[in-house]
């Protein structure tokens, strides 16, 4: 087992390589983890081939990877380099199991950070070898081979089964992860285009941190970039006849197609709980709730440039090192912290923000820059407003869902107290945690902590009936969003760590019978709108469909990001 060490950047505080480790497939894993020193960022690296004693990495100054001795070796060095996003090959991420997972303890005291390694438990048991290899009783090589199986969430294994994603399932897939999880992301609207389908693809968000201590928390702005597919043999830009006896053009090929992360920061006060970017004329703003009881409104136009040159990245962390970055505006009239938060698509610059409380304020920007804030909360709900959406057609229209059981819907023309126009009862039958709004249909979905996923039609609300209902989630649901340009898709995460896709368009044919594959019982169970099960990721918090890239979701989790496309949607 051998260690690595890495010229690093000049605001990376430390770096560390763990040990590499041969898995199946014939593949080593590189981990390695930056530090800067406001936030950690955590990348790890998988290569499909073989590494060498000497692998450059994209950079902007001097950048080294060598080999060396024992962890107690391991040395600094201060040169600049780009952070690097982790290419995710499909056969290397298990449903629901990462095989041979490196835990970080991370602990952030008066601007250092401490780590401890701890090796990955179980490792050896987690790649079990194939069964065309096992012998018979008889010393002789079997040649018969255990045929895979569907995994369904919850299912129990056994001793000598795996987990193994299925690569032909995901067009792309690729991760990242932060050093403090972010509970709350937003994709940032960028004007490459709508429609963009091709590869590499381009994407742009604005995520929270939610560090163990106040101080350290940030704002992060993201541009991913270079993802490329990563279904085998199917890529756009390389032709892999060309490269295929050649071991050192396989390795030029790899370095191509790594996708890199760039990332500006800026320091935030307290957790951030939700976060939520709005492009307004020239600029893109974002709207934070803070777990300390604010709203804050920042101008992210100075960090998405710095995104996209190195030389400007430089400069901006030089200068936010003894400046920093100011909100723009910052509202305190909250009596309670909250996670509740939705500009409006309709009305530039709108803003609506609810708290733990039971309160629902309403934005409205001024010529000035600033926003005046309606003091007088919109009155209905009884508890904690857990989430906001506005409607894509109506300016003055909201919807809010509630921990007291109820979805109200609200026009934010009359007067606060009278602005309740319809009100549905116990929609759930616990919290009730998400809702979304359907871009093109009157529907909202909702999702609560009982783990049902309601569909309401608002044109028969008061029959206080979804029209539909699923139970798949065996935990409570903690994002919903529909598809922005496919009106009968929505996907739903929860704290079953998994990711649904769903089509109501699809219904059951009586009639057809059943291929071989659904013979199974478990699998008859299943929903017909049931699309796809996305696995992978621990706590998941938040997800989001990228509208300009049609079929992209990203998704936050206290595991990092996962960015992907099924070859469902």
């Amino acid at each position: 087992m051998t260690s690595v060490m890495l010229l690093c950047s000049r605001n990376i505080e430390q770096i560390l390589l763990k040990t590499e480790r041969t898995l199946g497939y014939n593949k080593v894993f590189w981990y390695f983890y930056g530090i800067p020193q406001s936030i950690g960022l955590q990348f790890q690296l998988c290569c499909p081939i073989e590494c060498t004693s000497s692998f450059i990495i994209e950079h902007t100054s001097t950048l080294l990877l060598s080999r060396i001795a024992p962890f107690e070796n391991l040395q600094y060095w201060s040169h600049c380099c780009l952070a690097q996003l982790h290419t995710c090959s499909a056969k290397t991420i298990n449903l629901g199991i990462s095989i041979g997972r490196d835990l970080i303890a991370m602990d952030n005291a008066n601007d250092e950070i401490e780590m401890e390694v701890v090796e990955p438990e179980d490792a050896e048991s987690d790649m079990e070898p194939d069964s065309d290899n096992d012998e018979d009783a008889d010393g002789e090589p079997g040649t018969t081979k255990t045929p895979k199986q569907v995994y369904l969430p919850g299912k129990t294994l056994a001793e000598d089964e795996e987990l193994v994603c299925d690569e032909s399932a995901y067009v792309m897939l690729h991760q990242a992860s932060t050093g403090a999880p972010c509970l709350s992301f937003d994709i940032v609207p960028d004007e490459l285009g709508t429609g963009r389908e091709s590869f590499p693809m381009t994407a742009y968000i604005v995520a929270g941190t939610q560090a163990a201590r106040t101080h350290v928390n940030n704002l992060i702005v993201m541009k991913m970039s270079n993802l490329h597919k990563t279904q085998d043999g199917d890529d756009d830009e390389l032709d892999d006849e060309e490269l295929e006896d050649d071991q050192d053009d396989v390795a030029d090929k790899s370095e191509l197609k790594k996708p890199q992360m760039t990332c500006a920061l800026i320091k935030h006060q307290g957790c951030v709980n939700r976060v939520r970017a709005r492009r307004m004329g020239n600029n893109v703003f974002a709207a934070s709730w803070s777990e300390l009881g604010r709203v804050n409104i920042w101008n992210l136009s100075q960090q998405l440039q710095a995104v996209e040159d190195a030389q400007l990245l430089k400069q901006y962390e030089q200068q936010s090192a003894s400046n920093e970055t100011r909100p723009v505006f910052t509202f305190s009239g909250h009596q309670q912290e909250g996670f509740a938060i939705d500009w409006s698509p309709s009305a530039e610059g709108v803003l609506a923000t609810g708290d733990c409380r039971r309160d629902i304020h309403i934005w409205s920007p001024l010529e000035d820059g600033t926003w005046k804030v309606d003091q007088r909360p919109l009155v209905g709900h009884t508890a904690s407003v857990e989430d906001l959406q506005w409607s894509p057609n109506e300016r003055s229209v909201l919807a809010s869902c509630s921990v007291d059981k109820t979805i109200r819907i609200w026009d934010c023309r009359a007067a606060p107290q009278k602005a309740c126009m319809l009100t549905c009862e116990n929609a759930h039958e616990s919290d009730i945690n998400v809702i979304s709004w359907n871009h093109t249909e009157p529907f909202i979905a909702s999702g609560g902590d009982d783990g049902f996923l309601h569909i309401w039609d608002l044109r028969q609300f008061k029959t206080q009936k979804p029209i539909a209902t699923f139970k798949h989630h065996t935990d409570h649901i903690t994002t919903v969003e529909w598809n922005p340009s496919e009106a009968t898709v929505l996907a739903s995460g929860g704290d079953d760590d998994q990711i649904a896709l769903w089509d109501l368009a699809v219904e059951q044919d009586a009639d057809q019978a059943p291929a071989p594959a659904q013979n199974d019982e478990e699998l008859n169970k299943l929903p017909p709108q049931l699309l796809f099960i996305h696995q992978g990721q621990k706590e998941i918090k938040e997800l989001h469909w990228h509208a300009q890239l049609p079929g992209v979701l990203l998704s936050t989790a206290h595991s990092g990001f996962n960015i992907f496309r099924t070859i469902s949607v």
